[in-house]
């Protein structure tokens, strides 16, 4: 690797708090694998969709327990002032569900915010087996 490209790198594992090299290359290796594996429409992947949007905009609830899919675990909604509100959508679920109801969401007029895909299943599923 040249020199240059290595001393970004490691002013980034600084920034970030990692204490090796080989730590930053796991991470950053499993996250390609997510967003690799998750451009199959049926894997299963766990992740967030957050949004932020003004307060006027009332948008419609979503209930954990009456989406017809089934895949919203938890729902956090907030007012981060008289204006703004921040949601937060914890999502599991086939790939494409969860990239459907991300992109209708997020392609609401006047909504900002990203979906995030932590993992696939057999990922986080590898992941506790290394924990344990």
């Amino acid at each position: 690797m040249e020199e240059a490209l290595l001393a970004e790198f490691d002013k980034f594992l600084e920034k970030k708090g990692y204490s090796n090299r080989s730590e930053a290359l796991r991470d950053l290796v499993k996250k390609t694998l997510i967003d690799e594996k998750s451009g199959n429409p049926d894997v299963e992947v766990a992740g967030t969709i957050t949004m932020i949007y003004p307060y006027r905009l009332k948008l419609k609830p979503i209930h954990t327990d009456s989406h017809p899919s089934n895949f919203i675990l938890a729902n956090l909604h907030v007012h981060l002032d008289k204006e703004i509100c921040l949601k937060v959508i914890v999502v599991k679920g086939k790939a494409k569900d969860v990239r459907d109801m991300a992109d209708r969401l997020l392609g609401t007029k006047g909504v900002l915010g990203q979906l995030t895909l932590c993992a696939t299943e057999d990922l986080y599923q590898e992941s506790m087996d290394e924990k344990i």
